[in-house]
């Protein structure tokens, strides 16, 4: 299990970065979009449309990377109110719940995905594309988001009774 969860974490960190990436172009793009509407009075009109899809990118590169990491969101001022013992158990509902979360959104997300692909649904914008190929990273994000959370709930029963380290950012 540990040399998966390793194995894992190189991977998030390499999705992590891809989306570093993404976010340079995005950046990049923009900048000169609006640079040449404004010299040229030309510009991409497709620009905003990448953008809105790269930014989805972005968001679904990042979560496994961001929960491993335990920057995700979260409400941690609850967990350095309660005892350790009580902190602990309500880390492993949480990881419990965000497991049958990612399932749930790997199970609706494949179905969608699928059904647009048998459809042949097109994204008709500036761009015309297929809506499956904005539809399959999203059961692929939870499937990795979902193998997180196993990895979060083993590390925490390995671990003593006591809330996770990263669990509080308040005092």
């Amino acid at each position: 299990m540990n040399r998966l969860s390793e194995s894992c974490e190189r991977l998030f960190a390499a999705f992590a970065f891809l989306a570093a990436l993404l976010l340079f172009a995005m950046v990049a793009l923009t900048t000169a979009d609006i640079i040449m509407r404004n010299t040229l009075r030309v510009g991409f009109p497709w620009a905003n449309e990448v953008t809105e899809y790269a930014l989805y990118l972005t968001t679904l590169l990042t979560a496994p990377w961001l929960l491993r990491r335990g920057q995700h969101v979260r409400i941690d001022m609850a967990l350095a109110l309660v005892p350790p013992r009580v902190a602990w158990l309500m880390e492993a509902a949480a990881d419990l719940l965000g497991l049958a979360a990612s399932l749930v959104l790997i199970w609706y997300g494949t179905i969608m995905t699928l059904q647009s692909a048998r459809l042949s649904s097109l994204t008709i914008k500036n761009l015309v594309f297929p809506e499956w190929w904005l539809l399959w990273p999203l059961p692929a994000c939870f499937v990795l988001v979902a193998l997180e959370f196993v990895f979060r709930f083993h590390r925490l029963m390995g671990a003593s009774r006591t809330r996770r380290l990263e669990a509080t950012s308040v005092g």
